[in-house]
C-alpha cells in the first residue's frame, strides 16, 4: 500500500521510525512533513495527508502527533476520510476490518515505539471485511 504520512513536531521522531519501517518492508511512502522538531500546527499536516488519500494518490495515510487526538479530529473533518486513533494492534485491525479506516492516527507520547510498529503492521496488513460493515459505512455519508 502506498501510504501518505505526516506529523507535527510531537510525532516527528516516531514518524521517522515508521517511514523507515515501511520502506524496509518495500512500501512506498509519501512524507508530507513535518521535517524537524520545530513547533508546527498539526491541522496543516492532517490536511496534506487527507488530500493525498482523497485524491487517490495514496489509498491510506498515517498521522502522528503527541496524543493522536488532534490529528484524529482534524482528519475526520474531511469528506470520505475515516481516521482511527489506535493505541494497540487490536483496534488498528478492527479499524480496517470493520470500519475501512483509510487514515491511522497514533499518539507518539502515548504508545512506545514497538507498540506503534505493531499498530502499523496490523493496520497495513488488514483488509476491509465488507458485507454488513459496508452497509453501516454507507450510512455515514
Amino acid at each position: 500500500m502506498k501510504i501518505a504520512i505526516g506529523s507535527d513536531h510531537g510525532g516527528y521522531d516516531l514518524k521517522r521510525l515508521i517511514v523507515s519501517y515501511l520502506k524496509d518492508q518495500g512500501g512506498e511512502v509519501v512524507d508530507v512533513g513535518c521535517h524537524s522538531l520545530e513547533s508546527v500546527d498539526y491541522p496543516d499536516f492532517a490536511e496534506l495527508v487527507c488530500e493525498q488519500v482523497q485524491s487517490g494518490t495514496c489509498p491510506g495515510g498515517i498521522l502522528i502527533c503527541g496524543t493522536g487526538i488532534g490529528m484524529s479530529i482534524a482528519a475526520n473533518r474531511y469528506r470520505d476520510i475515516r481516521a482511527a486513533l489506535c493505541h494497540e494492534a487490536y483496534t488498528a485491525r478492527m479499524s480496517r476490518e470493520h470500519n475501512n479506516a483509510n487514515v491511522l492516527c497514533i499518539g507518539a507520547r502515548v504508545v512506545g515505539q514497538e507498540v506503534a510498529l505493531d499498530i502499523v503492521r496490523a493496520w497495513i496488513s488488514t483488509e476491509f471485511a465488507g458485507g454488513r460493515h459496508q452497509v453501516r459505512l454507507a450510512k455515514l455519508r
